[in-house]
């Protein structure tokens, strides 16, 4: 699990907005490759081979890592190192035990997103704890210029943004939040999808 890039450039100035110039790295999406799917807001998880589940976990620069973790990346700008936990440290493993108590049926490898009541004040408006598989993600039909995306996330606040999946297996990804007003503006109403600032 490597951290997503997003499709455009972020502000150096404001890392929390993006500018109207295409990410090299993602030049794809605007070229008209890869399948746009749902991004989930809630926390991810991984289901590995041997069927341990694991958590994501961003550890900060100068920070201990957590017993048994599991670097995969670390951010050249921020200094941030994004990996895994095994699943019963991290804070939402009572939520995770829940969603796989009501839902028995055998899953496949691969990352999750958690989703429920306790997650991230429920943007989702789930009733209980749920595991979405994000190779089932809902597809999207989105435009493919930073206009028509900015315009079609912001008529979708339910939405927490769209990832691409190109069949390569490079993802790129654009949030609701990239559009944010200045100030971390929020207009989302938990359970009702919300917009805020990083």
């Amino acid at each position: 699990m490597n951290k997503i890039p997003t499709v455009f450039r972020r502000d150096p100035d404001d890392r929390k907005r993006v500018l109207p110039e295409a990410n090299p790295a993602c030049r794809w999406v605007l070229d008209g490759e890869g399948t746009p799917t749902r991004k989930y807001d809630g926390t991810c998880v991984m289901l590995d081979e041997n069927g341990t589940w694991w958590a994501r976990r961003e550890v900060r620069p100068g920070r201990t890592r957590p017993p048994g973790y599991r670097p995969v990346m670390t951010d050249e700008v921020t200094g941030k190192t994004v990996g895994w936990e095994p699943i019963e440290q991290s804070p939402y493993a009572r939520y995770h035990a829940e969603a796989v108590a009501d839902s028995p049926e055998r899953r496949r490898p691969g990352t999750y997103e958690l989703i429920g009541p306790k997650i991230n004040g429920n943007p989702e408006g789930v009733r209980a704890h749920e595991l979405v598989p994000h190779d089932d993600a809902e597809k999207l039909d989105v435009p493919r210029d930073l206009d028509g995306l900015r315009n079609w996330l912001l008529a979708h606040p339910q939405y927490e943004g769209i990832v691409w999946h190109h069949p390569d297996g490079r993802r790129a990804k654009l949030k609701h939040r990239d559009f944010a007003f200045a100030g971390g503006a929020s207009s989302r109403v938990p359970g009702q999808g919300t917009v805020r600032g990083e």
